[in-house]
């Protein structure tokens, strides 16, 4: 252009303004005009080209409308703010239908039996409380659960311990992410070093039933039609009450010779509630609160109380039972088994009101635990029964059972008894966990 307009001004022999020069002037100066017009044409084309290039590329790569983008980039930076906020210990109040799980503890490596644990860490990890690789190292948020039930066992009231980042909508989105049958029903902060089993006073467990069970071995009974009487819920009542207090429950676990001190458990109280009818099928619950249980402890309790009962063992087995001999106690089947609630009183005698957090109760989410309950786990239990008759096929097992037998068991390590990792009970955890 520079060198054209040259041109122009130095062609003249005239003035530019002569006629002489007019005529060449006026062409010079049309030409120039449209050069300048192609030029801004082929500039703007090329712009445009190269913009609906560029977004071409990103719906490529994105596989999302432009418009979309948007709200991608939104999610990157709520990511990312999610991964600034600092890592809290708190207490989640879960509660669970144990039926097609391997109990609640995960077992990391093995996709061979899935667990309760599985489904929350997936969870906690799509939600963006955690890092993934705390998931796969569930020591690095200091995970702990109170009680480690074991196949096929719910829970209603399961506490865990961790730490998380305190996202906005927090319950919320875990639970977007769990089925239906597995809820997060609460959460409050707690110390820095609390940890959820070792803090546990007490847990309570309950054992739902068909009341035919209790029915006499002489008595022929229709099971839709039968009914639990005053005097035999008495009965069951007087011989569950004789649990409360210390005893040696040797004899209701497995592994554990009469003279090992962990064997010695505390049973706070023990009773079976009015029955009450489902799917014209008469049921009653067995509630029992303890210290802390060993493996099969409560199932084997329950199992004995059915045995004296219906007639097979006298009473005085009991009493025989948390003696050194060795006595034959047959164990319910763990359809029913629930664990309803966990207890922190000394934690909440320190901690509870000291201004910075909140005693460890949940009287603002029963009304969530109990719907829960009549939605997932009662149904379960009620329909497995019916279908599977876990109750009535174990039934027929007792006569095989040799009650009577009052041979003491001699063992070579009674002087030096197998120390067990469970010294605060349970199925090595901390709790009856079939």
């Amino acid at each position: 252009m520079l060198r054209w307009g040259l041109r122009v001004v130095s062609c003249g022999f005239s003035a530019p303004g002569s006629a002489a020069c007019a005529g060449p002037w006026r062409r010079q100066r049309s030409v120039l005009t449209m050069a300048e017009d192609l030029i801004a044409a082929v500039a703007s084309q090329t712009k445009r080209l190269s913009s609906s290039s560029e977004v071409v590329q990103r719906v490529e790569e994105n596989g999302h409308p432009s418009k979309k983008l948007k709200s991608d980039a939104d999610e990157e930076d709520a990511e990312d703010q999610n991964k600034k906020l600092p890592k809290r210990k708190i207490v989640l109040l879960m509660a669970y239908s144990g039926k097609g799980y391997h109990g609640m503890q995960r077992n990391v490596g093995s996709s061979q039996f899935k667990t309760i644990e599985d489904d929350l860490v997936c969870a906690l990890v799509q939600s963006g409380c955690i890092p993934e690789n705390h998931g796969e190292d569930m020591k690095k948020m200091s995970f702990q659960r109170c009680a480690r039930t074991d196949k096929g066992v719910s829970a209603a009231g399961q506490i865990v311990s961790l730490k998380v980042r305190l996202i906005d909508d927090i319950l919320e989105k875990i639970n977007n992410h769990l089925p239906s049958h597995i809820r997060i029903l609460g959460l409050k902060r707690v110390t820095g070093g609390f940890n959820s089993k070792n803090k546990c006073d007490a847990r309570t467990y309950s054992y739902m039933l068909p009341t035919f069970a209790f029915a006499h071995k002489d008595q022929e009974v229709q099971e839709e039609l039968y009914r639990l009487d005053r005097e035999t819920l008495e009965r069951v009542n007087q011989l569950l009450g004789c649990y409360k207090g210390t005893h040696n429950f040797h004899n209701f676990t497995s592994q554990k010779g009469p003279r090992d001190p962990s064997a010695k458990r505390y049973i706070m109280e023990m009773y079976c509630g009015e029955p009450f009818v489902r799917e014209n099928m008469e049921f009653a619950v067995i509630q029992v609160k303890g210290q802390s249980f060993m493996m099969h402890q409560i199932r084997k309790m329950i199992g004995l109380v059915i045995a004296i009962v219906k007639g097979y063992a006298a009473e005085s087995i009991m009493e025989r039972s948390w003696g050194e001999e060795k006595v034959d106690v047959p164990k319910a089947p763990g359809l029913g088994l629930v664990l309803e609630k966990v207890h922190f009183e000394k934690y909440n005698r320190r901690f509870g009101n000291d201004g910075l957090h909140e005693p460890l109760e949940w009287t603002e989410e029963e009304e969530k635990i109990a719907v829960f309950k009549e939605q997932h786990i009662y149904p379960t239990i009620i329909n497995t029964e019916r279908e599977e008759k876990s109750m009535a096929n174990w039934l027929k097992t007792l006569p095989i059972h040799d009650f009577n037998s009052s041979a003491v068991e001699v063992q070579t390590n009674n002087k030096n008894p197998k120390k067990s990792s469970d010294a605060e009970g349970s199925d090595g955890c901390g709790d009856d966990s079939d």
